[in-house]
């Protein structure tokens, strides 16, 4: 961030990232990085590659402790740089937490604020690092360490508590969210997690800055921190691109974290004060404006420390590293918007077996509109593929988080076209004026109105394009919201025990050369739909049909439709799609099946 410092150049940077993990293998290196060398214990201005090492020894020594000789130069590929060795190793941040003592950091608060004690169960203590906004769902999260939020006995969904169980062993009434994501590796040693149990204040304690912009650190950057144990620490940058190898323990053992490293600021050194203490990990490192002062850009979250005695330093992970990583924003707004694309189209991947769209023969794929060169279309929570000819989806495949579904209301929304592509290709108010066919949605509505306020809104809007819409008697569509059909997705969740309530679903109207012409519109008799579920970790799939027609036979009556559960094999004779996720359908159905009530269904 520096525009004083000297300039490091992107050759070091790259050497430091292609050759550190062949040096951190010899049990002697603990961290290569970029930085100032020393001579007689006194830094110089000449920029180097600095190895520090446990111990620092020469000659036979090398052999006994299974170490090599590190070279006074780099002068690969194009590379010519002067080296230097430091005695010095580190530890993790939260390996010795010193003993609690009562102080607003380390009790319970409600809101939370970065600067506080927070914890896995498993953990002692760390710290709240900063306030953040998860970009998958635009909600505020929890920035902190792998090391403090999860650990190695920890998992993903876990909960998290406030303070870390040093400080409050009990942890009755201390959980504040859940574990979301966590790396270990070369981006850094970081974890998310949600906020769902206790409001939030952004602002760092002590230091009274939220974070609202991430730069990367240069050395002699002034920095500082607000952590758990040691409170308010200033510092100087003085190594950048280090990669150092860290014993984590257990079944993790050696990691390489990519960080860089500080030392305390000679300006703000008073007596008994420290850079950093156990407990102090995930703390956010904040550049100092040029006045002195704290400003509200971030440049890493702070790790380990050294454990050499009379050389104090710290070492942080990139912010930016671990921003991309863990897909997180600074800015509210910014999150939300990502999280509403990211909601874009059918998710494949959204049980724990992933669910494809259907296949399409030659002949369908040709008649399908192409919007950005693929012949899927996305919206918010549902995918579908359009016929050109036909103006009506072919399928439409959604996904349903029934845990987080939010009740919306239709008012004022009224049926749309779809900007993206001429409305010569959807069917839409010129074929439902002055007539008794309504405008009956193949995903419903309410399946697709779950994730955050925004995303749910969205959802609720989008449900009402034209491409997701299809011609039902009057009749036909009040049977399938008050029948059998409209009850497919509830009665499942009232049968089956679904992993995490969630599943898929795959629907749309079946086309024959037999169906009705109106307006020059082909109104389809049948209608489709799959679901797809996971119980006791296996991927299920029931197959049902709408249908007055099940024998082909030239029925003009439209007015009573029966559910029809059927193998998947029926559906894709009639539709011509292929649904080639294997999956298990049910006990051993083989034929059709009336199905009068849901207590029927064979799930």
């Amino acid at each position: 961030m520096s525009s004083e410092a000297p300039k490091v150049r992107p050759e070091w940077k790259a050497w430091i990232r292609r050759h550190s993990v062949h040096y951190l293998k010899d049990p002697n290196i603990t961290s290569v990085g970029i930085g100032y060398k020393i001579v007689d214990g006194k830094r110089t201005d000449a920029l180097c590659f600095q190895f520090t090492v446990r111990e620092k020894v020469s000659g036979p020594e090398l052999e006994t402790l299974g170490t090599s000789l590190i070279p006074e130069m780099v002068d690969s590929s194009g590379v010519q740089l002067i080296t230097d060795v430091v005695q010095r190793s580190y530890e993790l941040a939260y390996q010795v937490v010193p003993e609690a003592f009562d102080d607003d950091r380390r009790r319970r608060i409600d809101p939370l604020v970065p600067g506080v004690s927070i914890s896995h169960p498993t953990v002692s203590a760390g710290t709240l690092g900063a306030i953040v906004y998860d970009r998958s769902t635009g909600q505020p999260a929890v920035l902190s360490n792998w090391h403090v939020l999860h650990g190695p006995e920890g998992h993903i969904g876990d909960t998290v508590l406030q303070p870390g169980t040093h400080d409050d062993n009990s942890q009755a009434g201390n959980q504040f969210g859940t574990l979301l994501r966590s790396h270990l590796g070369a981006a850094g040693d970081a974890a998310l997690a949600s906020i769902s149990q206790r409001g939030f204040n952004t602002d760092i304690m002590e230091l009274g800055v939220t974070p609202a912009e991430i730069a990367d650190p240069e050395l002699d950057d002034k920095v500082i921190k607000s952590g758990r144990t040691t409170g308010v620490s200033h510092g100087v940058v003085t190594r950048v691109e280090t990669m150092v190898s860290l014993d984590y323990g257990g079944s993790i053992g050696e990691k390489s974290i990519g960080c860089f490293e500080i030392e305390p600021d000679p300006r703000h050194i008073k007596a008994f004060d420290q850079l950093s203490d156990g407990g102090d990990s995930g703390s956010a490192w904040m550049f100092k404006a040029g006045n002195g002062h704290t400003s509200n850009v971030m440049g890493g979250l702070h790790f380990a420390g050294s454990d050499t005695p009379d050389t104090e330093t710290a070492l942080a992970c990139y912010a930016s590293s671990v921003r991309d990583k863990l897909e997180f924003s600074l800015d509210s707004e910014n999150a939300q918007q990502a999280a509403l694309e990211k909601a874009l189209g059918f998710d494949p991947a959204f049980l724990a077996s992933e669910v494809a769209v259907p296949d399409m023969s030659p002949e369908l794929i040709d008649d399908a509109v192409t919007l950005h060169d693929s012949t899927t279309i996305d919206y918010t929570h549902f995918s579908l593929a359009q016929s050109q000819k036909l103006k009506f989806a072919r399928w439409v495949a959604w996904n349903v988080d029934g845990g987080n579904i939010q009740r919306l209301s239709r008012k004022g929304i009224s049926f749309n076209y779809d900007s993206r592509f001429s409305r010569e290709f959807q069917a839409g108010d010129d074929l439902y004026k002055g007539n008794d066919l309504d405008r009956g949605h193949i995903a419903r509505r309410a399946d697709l109105t779950w994730g955050n306020r925004e995303e749910a809104m969205k959802a609720n809007r989008d449900s009402f394009t034209f491409t997701n819409i299809a011609p039902q008697m009057n009749t036909f569509n009040q049977s399938s919201r008050d029948g059998v059909w409209g009850e497919l997705e509830d009665s499942l969740f009232a049968a089956v025990e679904v992993d995490k309530l969630r599943i898929s679903v795959i629907g749309g109207p079946v086309f024959k050369e037999s169906d009705r012409i109106y307006r020059g519109y082909s109104i389809p008799r049948e209608f489709f739909k799959i679901i797809y579920y996971v119980t006791e970790d296996e991927l299920r799939a029931q197959g049902f049909l709408l249908s007055q027609d099940l024998a082909d036979l030239e029925i003009l009556n439209l007015d009573k439709f029966n559910t029809h559960q059927v193998p998947l094999a029926t559906i894709e004779e009639r539709t011509g799609l292929a649904f080639t996720t294997p999956a298990q359908q049910g006990p051993a159905l083989e034929s059709i099946q009336v199905i009068d009530h849901v207590g029927q269904i064979q799930w």
